[in-house]
């Protein structure tokens, strides 16, 4: 089982640092009538689950629920997830085990709000807050024992739903839009309002979220997702339209949800003879976006080449610079962190 529960790791170190580095770049710039853009990226509530005491609390243990689909039911998983599963850490463990793990995580996400909201503050102290845009997101999900699966790595909601939150002038106040947005139309938005030179906007898709923001919902509108990476036996393409989810797996039966009436993705349709025409519109509008088998192709010889080039497999894990099951912080902050005695 992951290594959980109350304490400090250098990741929570890291973000402390990265807080205050990044409120004294606002103060320095509390005068200045020179236009910015603050980049500020929070490690937490990455892996070890070890949260700060005053959070971790936050979150008394024997209230926390056991992880739904987990490995005290007998769901069957799809054959595509039941291989991740095989080599998924922390997914054994007694119940006592897994609820503080998922307390420590909700912990993680308490402290990570706390060090937002102190780069907020310091914005609001400035006088910053209401000439400035905030977007306010995260590159994927956590399926914190949902499945059995501590980790991501799949296109369930758990892992591929994020936030995505947008503060500007102009924008509806307390709008909760329904209609379906991701990362690429994060870099629509930096676009737009930079005025930044991107020659190759016009080919790219996504749209401004400050748009999207202004108009009418629209749920029908396409979130395309894509996974190559560690774990998975194979690639996987995912988009959601309206209240279904469809991901095509490269030698796997697909798998359809409808979401509105199973929230937890637990039926699949995608073989039931009533949404034939369901799933047929869906892996065509996937192919209007993609060719699965092509970029399926292009990645797996894009993936050995970068493998060759440093000498084969075992090299590659000659090379790790650490044997923990997460990256290092910079060493930059690192040296930073020591200087002060808190590492």
């Amino acid at each position: 089982m992951l290594d959980a529960g109350p304490g400090e790791s250098e990741y929570t170190r890291y973000d402390r640092k990265v807080a205050e580095l990044a409120s004294d770049w606002l103060l320095d710039r509390a005068d200045s009538e020179e236009p910015w853009a603050l980049f500020v990226s929070f490690v937490t509530p990455h892996y070890p689950l070890l949260a700060p005491e005053e959070f971790f609390k936050l979150y008394p243990i024997d209230a926390m629920p056991m992880p739904k689909l987990g490995h005290q039911t007998s769901f069957e998983h799809h054959p595509w997830f039941a291989d991740i599963l095989k080599v998924n850490l922390g997914a054994d463990g007694s119940d006592e085990q897994h609820k503080t793990a998922y307390a420590a995580y909700l912990g993680l996400c308490s402290f990570m709000d706390a060090m937002v909201g102190q780069v907020v503050d310091t914005l609001t102290s400035i006088g910053g807050l209401g000439r400035t845009r905030v977007i306010y997101t995260s590159d994927h999900g956590e399926n914190a024992g949902a499945r059995g699966q501590w980790g991501k790595s799949n296109h369930y909601e758990e892992a591929s739903g994020i936030p995505m939150l947008v503060a500007v002038a102009g924008a509806p106040v307390g709008k909760v839009s329904q209609t379906p947005v991701s990362l690429v139309d994060v870099y629509r938005f930096v676009v737009n309002w930079t005025d930044a030179e991107a020659p190759d906007a016009g080919e790219l898709p996504g749209r401004c979220l400050f748009e999207i923001a202004n108009e009418e919902d629209d749920p029908d509108r396409i979130a395309f997702s894509e996974y190559h990476a560690s774990k998975p036996p194979s690639a996987s393409f995912m988009i959601r339209k309206g209240h279904y989810k469809y991901t095509h797996y490269i030698g796997f039966e697909a798998e359809l949800f409808d979401l509105e009436s199973d929230p937890d993705e637990e039926h699949n349709l995608a073989a039931d003879p009533l949404y034939v025409d369901v799933v047929r519109d869906y892996e065509a509008a996937m192919r209007a976006i993609i060719d699965q088998d092509e970029i399926d192709s292009q990645a797996n010889v894009a993936q050995k080449e970068m493998i060759e080039k440093v000498g084969g497999p075992e090299q590659v894990f000659a090379n790790l610079v650490t044997t923990k099951s997460y990256t290092p912080v910079p060493d930059a902050i690192d040296d930073a962190l020591r200087e002060e005695g808190r590492e």
